[in-house]
C-alpha cells in the first residue's frame, strides 16, 4: 500500500512495510524542510497581492467589473496614474486581470478579472475578514 505526503511542493512516497501477518508499520524518512521565497507558497502569493495597490486594485476590478482606467483612477484614492499603470500591467502579467482595448477615439480600454484572477476571490474576502478583526482587535487594546 503507499501512502503520499506533500511536502513544500514536492510529492514523497511513502511505502506500508509488513512486520506481521496483521500489523502494518509505516516507514518515513525524515525530510529536512526547509522555507525561502523560492519554495514558500505563501511568498508567491504575497508576491502577486503584496504592495499598497494590488490588493485594492484587484478588490475594485472585482466589484466593478469591467472596470475602465478612469473608473480606477478616480475610485481609487491617491494612486498616481504612473503607478496604476505599473500595477495595472504587473497583474496583466501575473494572469490575475485582463485587458480589453477598444479601437475607439478616445482610446477606451477595460479590465477585469481572468479566471485564474477569481480564483484569488475566496483569498480577498479572507483577508478583508481578518484585516476587520485586527483592525476591532487593535482598537480594543488601545482603548485599555
Amino acid at each position: 500500500m503507499l501512502h503520499y505526503y506533500k511536502q513544500v511542493g514536492h510529492i514523497k512516497q511513502v511505502s506500508m512495510k509488513k512486520t506481521t501477518i496483521n500489523d502494518n508499520q509505516l516507514v518515513k524518512t525524515k525530510i529536512k524542510t526547509v522555507f525561502d521565497e523560492n519554495n514558500c507558497p505563501v511568498t508567491a502569493t504575497m508576491k502577486v497581492l503584496g504592495g499598497k495597490w494590488k490588493p485594492i486594485l484587484i478588490n475594485a476590478i472585482y466589484f466593478t467589473s469591467p472596470a475602465r482606467f478612469g473608473e480606477l483612477k478616480r475610485s481609487v484614492a491617491g494612486i498616481t496614474q504612473s503607478m496604476l499603470t505599473q500595477q495595472l500591467r504587473e497583474l496583466e502579467e501575473d494572469g490575475i486581470i485582463s485587458r480589453k482595448i477598444y479601437a475607439e477615439i478616445p482610446p477606451k480600454v477595460e479590465y477585469t478579472l481572468t479566471e485564474f484572477g477569481l480564483t484569488l476571490s475566496p483569498v480577498i474576502q479572507t483577508m478583508a475578514q481578518w484585516g476587520e478583526e485586527f483592525r476591532l482587535n487593535k482598537q480594543k487594546v488601545k482603548k485599555k
